[in-house]
């Protein structure tokens, strides 16, 4: 009996509503290494597959927004478990996809893993950082706390598959929104695994949806479509975001515009998760204590 054996090449797909559907168009395209060798097929996602994103992305909101925060950090904690257990595997894809050599890669996956344990801690804490109490001149509490803006469509970085990748959608989906992520055009692998580690991890569906494809041809129904909330154009080069801009503008979603990152790796801040949020504020009055007018 020979030992060759025909190698089981792995086909890719998108993550919509939790599950892996095939592109509605049924296209693909070659996804090739720095050098140009082919490494596989990836679904080429068409307008119909946006749509069906944002839908499922809009269905899971309830659920996701109203968990506890306290919560949502372990699931996304749960995420970074998972990713650990794969780490080889994303060390490979990201070495193919990026050009890396295996140790730089490795290095990369360390701190996409950090990345997301970072903003698994965040889940319960920026409601302490942008919310409070406000002083007000009269028997009033006046408390402010931050809510979630919705549906979030987010153009991955096109040269950090997966430590950019992990930066960007971490933070919308920390405070309680969901996303529909575009993935790198050029190296889209990184983020479709990472779509059967949500799938496999306690995440919701719909909460994350994963397309791969032309960035252009599927920024532009979502920036256009009404039940899109935001949307985050890192992944977009300056004249397709001023016309994602322009679109985005006409049921008045929250915008950010690209900004030139060097180095990944540092410490994000807040910025992209405040970027997402948007600030409630309740006024109650206190009432009296006795007859002499005195509040608490």
């Amino acid at each position: 009996m020979s030992d060759a054996r025909l190698s089981v090449f792995k086909t890719y797909k998108l993550y919509v509503g939790g599950k892996f559907p095939r592109s509605e168009s049924g296209r693909v395209y070659e996804v090739t290494d720095t050098k140009g060798t082919w490494l596989a097929n990836a679904p080429l996602s068409s307008r119909k597959d946006a749509r069906d994103a944002v839908v499922a992305a809009r269905k899971a909101f309830g659920g996701w927004s109203g968990a506890t925060a306290y919560n949502r950090g372990q699931v996304l904690y749960r995420v970074a478990e998972m990713l650990e257990g794969r780490r080889d595997q994303f060390v490979r894809e990201v070495a193919a996809a990026e050009g890396l050599s295996k140790s730089k890669a490795a290095e990369q996956v360390d701190a996409t893993i950090d990345r997301w344990v970072w903003y698994a801690g965040w889940t319960d804490k920026i409601a302490q950082v942008t919310g409070g109490g406000n002083p007000v001149a009269g028997p009033f509490f006046n408390l402010s706390s931050p809510e979630p803006t919705g549906v979030v469509a987010v153009l991955a970085p096109q040269e950090s598959s997966f430590l950019g990748l992990v930066s960007v959608v971490a933070p919308v989906i920390a405070t309680g929104n969901t996303a529909v992520v575009v993935a790198s055009e050029r190296s889209p692998l990184p983020a479709l695994s990472l779509a059967e580690v949500l799938a496999t991890s306690d995440v919701p569906g719909g909460v994350v949806n994963i397309l791969s494809g032309r960035t252009a041809e599927i920024a532009a129904p979502l920036a256009a479509h009404q039940d899109v909330n935001a949307i985050d154009l890192a992944g977009a080069d300056a004249e397709l975001a001023k016309e994602l801009e322009i679109a985005a503008a006409d049921n008045l979603k929250r915008v950010l515009r690209p900004q030139p990152v060097d180095d990944w790796t540092a410490t994000p801040g807040i910025e992209r998760m405040t970027a997402f949020l948007e600030t409630k504020t309740v006024w109650h009055p206190t009432g009296s204590l006795g007859a002499s007018g005195s509040s608490y």
